[in-house]
């Protein structure tokens, strides 16, 4: 079959090709292209792989198969909005979730027990890094009294200002936990 003066396989291919490219373009440039995603219902990412997953069963099929194909066309669209769908119900949307609850806010670090790795002198700044279920994070501190802490004194994290958190010695008294 030929469609606009081209054979229907050229068709399906320069689609793949252009559909490929648009991905590799979207991996390079998606901050952008997520911005115009959320203005409209359809994300750029489902887009781009409804029309990967059509004009590559479209082309399988047609080499494959003796299929009319008017058919064929018809099947790659019913066959490419079932594997769409099942893309963002068990890929993009279990990331999408994923994704919010690895970030953490500062504020989040209010009360959490941190290293120095860097030592605090007074009235300046050193670092410590905090382990959590986010990973391992590295922060800029100061002592909140503006006193010095030395490298590997565990911290309590009391504020956080503008990047910065104000700290304080820690010291784990087994007996408080008890009572």
């Amino acid at each position: 079959m030929t469609l606009f003066g081209m054979d229907i396989n050229s068709i399906y291919l320069t689609l793949l090709i252009v559909a490929g490219s648009l991905t590799v373009l979207y991996l390079l440039f998606g901050d952008f292209l997520e911005a115009v995603g959320e203005a409209t219902f359809l994300s750029p990412v489902l887009i781009l792989s409804f029309i990967t997953f059509f004009s590559a069963t479209g082309y399988i099929l047609e080499l494959i198969t003796p299929l009319h194909s008017l058919l064929i066309i018809a099947i790659s669209i019913i066959l490419a909005f079932i594997l769409d769908t099942l893309l963002n119900v068990f890929v993009l949307i279990p990331l999408s979730s994923a994704e919010e609850s690895l970030s953490y806010t500062e504020e989040s670090l209010k009360g959490m027990v941190g290293k120095v790795i860097i030592p605090i002198p007074e009235n300046g700044f050193g670092e410590l890094v905090i382990e959590s279920k986010f990973g391992v994070i590295s922060k800029p501190a100061r002592e909140m009294e503006n006193g010095a802490i030395e490298e590997g004194v565990k911290v309590l994290v009391l504020k956080v200002k503008n990047g910065v958190l104000y700290v304080v010695p820690y010291e784990y008294n087994q007996l408080d936990s008890m009572s």
